[in-house]
């Protein structure tokens, strides 16, 4: 693939458009790509404004790590009220991300740890390397998540298994990780941007209203009665259905143009489909 024009670099975060995907990178190795509040503005910028060309992001870090939580060197006392807005500010970036105009694709390796993992958490797919491993060390630091952990992180793995890795500093690997939900891929060491980019190109050949259902609609149902649900469900599902883009997909599907669904390792294993 070739870069087009759209690209931007900083001491902080790169960010580089190809075709349909955007891959942002957090650009602070030396530091474990760890998260200082200029950062966290830049990534809440930076997702608030892709440009309409981009349909998908591979978000990942430069070096050997994700992300290893906040920047502790750049931590200062605050008043509770100042304690508020600073973690709401990492709310307000980080729901750009997961509320954001289109799915995300977080590569993950080395530390994924406390706001690390928060903002993994706010990514929509987590294609974990082999060597990374899950923390939140806020209990033994006498501090408490507050870039959103609390409300995406058991969502994905539960509360009482947030609780003993935050009141025991419990640390999962990557297998273990996967195992329990945070993440849904994991790859060998190095493969994680391939597999990052072949997931976002595939989303990104998807119909834009069906993405944006699945992003907004899917968790907002989730959270649902079953009864009022299935009626926002059936309301999307019109809304999807009616959409030019889907009707181009369903004849192509019809008309014998487009691929069928088939399981890679059944075929592998000599079973007929």
């Amino acid at each position: 693939m070739s870069p087009k024009p759209h690209a931007s670099s900083s001491d902080l975060l790169r960010i580089e458009q190809q075709g349909a995907v955007c891959h942002v990178q957090l650009a602070r190795a030396a530091k474990r790509n760890a998260l200082n509040d200029t950062l966290i503005e830049r990534l809440r910028e930076t997702f608030s404004t892709l440009p309409a060309s981009v349909r998908a992001v591979v978000l990942s870090g430069e070096g050997e790590h994700f992300c290893a939580g906040l920047d502790l060197s750049a931590l200062s006392e605050r008043s509770v009220a100042e304690g508020i807005t600073h973690s709401r500010s990492w709310h307000n970036a980080f729901e750009q991300i997961q509320f954001g105009r289109v799915p995300v694709v977080a590569v993950l390796r080395g530390a994924v740890v406390g706001g690390g993992l928060e903002l993994a958490s706010a990514a929509h797919i987590r294609v974990a390397e082999a060597s990374t491993f899950y923390a939140l060390p806020e209990g033994q630091r006498g501090l408490f998540v507050g870039g959103g952990g609390s409300a995406r992180i058991p969502r994905l793995i539960g509360a009482a298994r947030m609780a003993d890795m935050m009141l025991t500093g419990r640390v999962y690997g990557a297998e273990d990780g996967a195992r329990i939900g945070l993440s849904q891929y994991v790859v060998p060491e190095g493969a994680g941007l391939a597999t990052g980019f072949e997931l976002a190109e595939k989303i990104a050949s998807n119909a834009p209203l069906s993405n944006f259902a699945v992003l907004h609609a899917l968790p907002r149902i989730a959270e649902m009665g079953q009864a009022e649900g299935l009626f926002a469900e059936s309301l999307m599902a019109a809304i999807a259905q009616g959409d030019d883009g889907a009707k181009t997909r369903m004849k192509a599907f019809l008309d014998g143009k487009a691929p069928k669904v088939k399981h890679v390792g059944a075929k592998k294993a000599g079973k007929k489909k």
